[in-house]
C-alpha cells in the first residue's frame, strides 16, 4: 500500500513534459543555430532560450526520445549561419537545408554520424569541409547549385556506404580525386556543369547506374564499363576513336585501383588469373634454375676437357655435344609451357643487385609518375633564380635552401633545392632516383587549402627540387619574430586564431583523412607560410623521410621524440602546441637572450596557462591588451592539452580544429576587444 501511494506520487509531482524533454547539448545546438539563421519568424515555435525542441515540435525537427534525429528546413528562405554546435547532434541522422540564403561558407563543424546531408542551393561557396571525410555513415551528399570551388581533395576513401553524389553546377576544377575509386556503393553521381578536368577513368569501376559529367573539360576516352548505363557526357573534351589496349598486367575489364574489390576479380574455371600466372612464372624459374646449374656443371667439365686437350685443335662450339644440346632440350621444356597469348600476365620485376651492370637498368619497374606537377629542367629553374644566386634565397631548412624563382611570363614560384645529404639514409643519389620520384607522386596528391601545393619537380644530373606556390607574406616564424617591426603590421587576435585553426586543419587533413595517414615530422612556425590575405599554408609536407632525426630542433619536438627518435601524429600535434604557443606569447620556442628559466618557452609557459592573471602578461605585447579574456583562455586551454608530456593525453587535431572553430565563432560574435584592465569575468 506503501509503495502505490509513493508511485502515485511521484507520478503527481514529475513534470508533465519529461518525456518531451530535449537532450540539453541538442537542444543548445538548434537554439545557437536559431540565433544564427536570424531567429526568423518562419521557424515556428523556434527560440534563442528555453523551449524544447522535441517536445514542442519545432518546425522541421524529428525526434527520437530525447534526440534529435532529423532537420528538414529546406526552400524557407532562411540566411544567417547554422551555428557553431552541430556536432553535439550525434544522433542527426538527415539534415536537409536546401534551397535557402546561406551564402558563407559550409560549416567545418557539421554532425558526425548524417546518413544524409543536403545543402543544395544554399549559395555557399569557398570548399567542402573535411568533416565530411569522416561520415562513414553518409548515403546521400548533395550540395549541387552552389558556388563551391577549388579540387576536390581526396576525402572520399572512408565513405564506402555514399550511393548518391551531386556536385554538379559549381565551380569544382582540376582531377577527380584517387578516393573516388573507393565509393563501391555509389549508384547515382552527378558532377556535370562544373570545371572538372583528365579522365573519368577512377569511376569505371564503381557499380554505377546514372552518371552525368557533361559540361566539364574531362579528355581521355569513357571507360568501356561505362557505356552501358544512364551516361551523360557531353560538352567535353573526349578523344576520338577507340581507346587504347590496357597496359601488360592490367585485369581485363578495368583498371587495377590498388583496393580493390572481391568483386573486382573473376573466377574461370574455378582457377582465377593470379593463381595461373603464379603457377606459370613458378615453373619458369623453377626452369631457369635447372639450367643454370645444369650449364654451370657442364661448364666445370668443359674446362676440366680443355686442360686435358691443350696441344689440340680447338673444337667449335657447334661439335660440342655437352651443355649446348641440353641447354636447347631446357629451352624446349620451358617453350611447351610458354603462356598463350590470350592470357595477359605481367611476371614481377626483377630484383636488382649491385652486381647489375648499369645497362641493365631498363629492367627495373617504371616510376610512378607525379599527378598535377609539371617535370621543369635544371637549365630553366637556373634562369628563373639567377644560378640560385643569394639574392633569391628565401629561406633555409634542414632538407634544403628555398629560392624565388621568376620566369620569363612573369609567374613567381618557390624552388626548393634538396641538400645532398638530405635523405641519405633511403638512398636519393645515382640509380635511386626513383625514392624521389615517389616522393614527388605522394606529395603531388596532397591538396588541400592549407597545404602549400606542390606546382613541379626537377630531377636531372644528380639534382633534385621541388617547385611550389609562391606566397608573398613568407612564414609565420618571420612575421612573428622579425627584427624590423615597423616593415608590417602586428598580428590581430582574430589572425593569430585564423591562423591556428588553418594549420589545425592542415594537420587534420594529414593525420586524419589521408589513407595512410601522413606524419609532417617538423610541425613549427618557420613551415607555416602565409598569403596575401595571411591565410596559413603548411609546408615540407610529405617530406617527413628526407629529414634525419638528428637535425630536428630540440627546442619544439616532443619530450618522447628526444628520448627515442621516433615521431608519430601525436609529436606533431605537440609541434602545433608550441607553434600555437608563439602566436599567443610573441615569443621564440628557444630564445638565448632571455633569463634561463624563460629560454626554453614550454618550459616557460605551460604552468602558467590556467592561471588568468599569469596569462595576461604572458600575451604578445604587439597585441596592445586587444583581445577578448575568454577567447585568449581557452586559446590557453587547447595549448595545454597539445603539449602535454604524455603522448596519449594529447588530443586528435579534430577536437582541436572543433575547439578553435568555436573559439573563432564566440569571439566574432562577441565583437570586444579590451584593454589593459583585463578580468576574468569579461569577452
Amino acid at each position: 500500500m506503501r509503495m502505490r501511494m509513493w508511485v502515485l506520487l511521484l507520478l503527481v509531482l514529475a513534470p508533465s513534459s519529461v518525456n518531451g524533454d530535449t537532450d540539453q547539448s541538442h537542444a543548445s545546438a538548434l537554439r545557437i543555430m536559431y540565433q544564427g539563421l536570424n531567429s526568423p519568424g518562419q521557424l515556428t515555435k523556434w527560440t534563442s532560450n528555453g523551449g524544447d525542441p522535441c517536445g514542442d515540435n519545432w518546425k522541421g525537427v524529428k525526434c527520437s526520445g530525447s534526440r534529435v534525429t532529423e532537420i528538414n528546413l529546406s526552400g524557407l528562405g532562411l540566411s544567417g549561419n547554422l551555428g557553431y554546435q552541430l556536432t553535439s547532434l550525434t544522433s542527426l541522422t538527415n539534415f536537409d537545408m536546401s534551397n535557402n540564403n546561406l551564402g558563407n561558407e559550409i560549416p567545418y563543424n557539421l554532425p558526425p554520424n548524417l546518413q544524409r546531408l543536403n545543402f543544395a542551393g544554399c549559395g555557399f561557396h569557398g570548399s567542402l569541409p573535411y568533416s565530411i571525410s569522416l561520415m562513414t555513415s553518409l548515403k546521400y551528399l548533395n550540395v549541387a547549385h552552389n558556388q563551391i570551388n577549388g579540387e576536390l581533395q581526396d576525402m572520399f576513401g572512408k565513405l564506402s556506404s555514399l550511393s548518391t553524389l551531386d556536385l554538379s553546377f559549381n565551380l569544382f576544377t582540376g582531377n577527380l580525386p584517387e578516393s573516388f575509386s573507393l565509393l563501391s556503393r555509389a549508384t547515382d553521381m552527378y558532377l556535370q556543369s562544373n570545371k572538372f578536368t583528365g579522365s573519368i577513368d577512377v569511376l569505371a569501376d564503381l557499380p554505377l547506374k546514372n552518371l552525368n559529367v557533361a559540361n566539364n573539360k574531362f579528355s581521355g576516352w569513357v571507360p568501356s564499363q561505362l557505356k552501358n548505363i544512364n551516361l551523360q557526357k557531353d560538352g567535353n573534351s573526349w578523344n576520338s576513336g577507340s581507346a587504347p589496349p590496357p597496359p601488360p598486367g592490367t585485369p581485363a575489364g578495368g583498371r587495377n585501383h590498388g583496393n580493390m574489390s572481391p568483386s573486382s576479380t573473376k573466377n574461370t574455371g574455378g582457377v582465377n588469373g593470379g593463381v595461373i600466372a603464379g603457377i606459370v612464372i613458378s615453373i619458369l624459374v623453377v626452369g631457369a634454375v635447372i639450367a643454370f646449374f645444369l650449364l654451370r656443371k657442364r661448364s666445370r667439365k668443359a674446362h676440366t676437357d680443355v686442360e686435358k686437350m691443350e696441344n689440340q685443335p680447338f673444337a667449335s662450339l657447334a661439335s660440342e655435344p655437352h651443355g649446348i644440346q641440353e641447354l636447347k632440350s631446357v629451352q624446349a621444356s620451358i617453350k611447351a609451357f610458354e603462356i598463350p597469348s590470350s592470357v595477359n600476365l605481367k611476371p614481377p620485376p626483377l630484383e636488382r643487385h649491385k652486381s647489375f651492370n648499369n645497362d641493365d637498368i631498363s629492367a627495373k619497374p617504371p616510376k610512378k609518375a607525379p599527378t598535377n606537377a609539371m617535370s621543369y629542367s635544371i637549365a630553366d629553374l637556373q634562369m628563373a633564380t639567377n644560378s640560385f644566386s643569394a639574392d633569391n634565397l628565401i629561406g633555409e631548412g634542414s632538407t634544403g635552401r628555398v629560392f624565388r624563382a621568376q620566369f620569363e611570363d612573369g609567374k613567381v614560384v618557390a624552388v626548393k633545392k634538396i641538400n645532398s645529404s638530405a635523405g641519405a639514409g633511403i638512398g636519393i643519389s645515382g640509380v635511386l632516383s626513383e625514392t624521389f620520384m615517389d616522393i614527388v607522386s605522394d606529395i603531388s596528391r596532397l591538396r588541400h587549402p592549407n597545404v602549400t601545393q606542390l606546382v613541379g619537380y626537377c630531377c636531372e644530373h644528380g639534382q633534385h627540387l621541388l617547385v611550389y606556390e609562391f606566397l608573398k607574406n613568407g612564414s609565420l616564424y618571420d612575421l612573428l619574430h622579425q627584427s624590423d617591426e615597423c616593415s608590417r603590421k602586428p598580428l590581430t587576435w582574430n589572425d593569430r586564431v585564423k591562423i591556428a585553426l588553418g594549420a589545425a586543419r592542415a594537420l587534420e587533413y594529414l593525420h586524419e583523412v589521408c589513407l595512410p595517414s601522413v606524419i609532417h615530422k617538423s610541425v613549427k612556425s618557420g613551415n607555416i607560410l602565409l598569403d596575401s590575405e595571411l591565410n596559413p599554408r603548411l609546408s615540407d609536407c610529405g617530406l617527413a623521410s628526407l629529414v634525419p632525426d638528428a637535425d630536428q630542433e630540440l627546442d619544439s619536438i616532443a619530450p618522447e621524440v628526444s628520448m627515442s627518435g621516433h615521431y608519430t601524429i601525436k609529436s606533431d600535434v605537440y609541434g602545433f602546441g608550441v607553434t600555437m604557443l608563439e602566436l599567443l606569447t610573441g615569443r621564440k620556442p628557444f630564445d638565448r637572450l632571455r633569463t634561463r628559466s624563460e629560454q626554453c618557452l614550454v618550459r616557460w609557459a605551460t604552468p602558467q596557462l590556467h592561471d588568468i592573471d599569469a596569462l595576461a602578461k604572458m600575451v604578445d605585447p604587439a597585441l596592445k591588451g586587444l583581445y577578448p579574456v575568454k577567447s585568449l583562455s581557452r586559446f590557453a586551454d587547447v595549448i595545454a592539452l597539445c603539449v602535454q608530456p604524455e603522448p596519449e593525453f594529447r588530443p586528435p587535431m579534430s577536437e582541436v580544429v572543433e575547439a578553435l572553430v568555436r573559439l573563432l565563432q564566440r569571439t566574432d560574435m562577441s565583437k570586444r576587444t579590451l584593454g589593459n584592465d583585463v578580468r576574468p569575468h569579461d569577452g
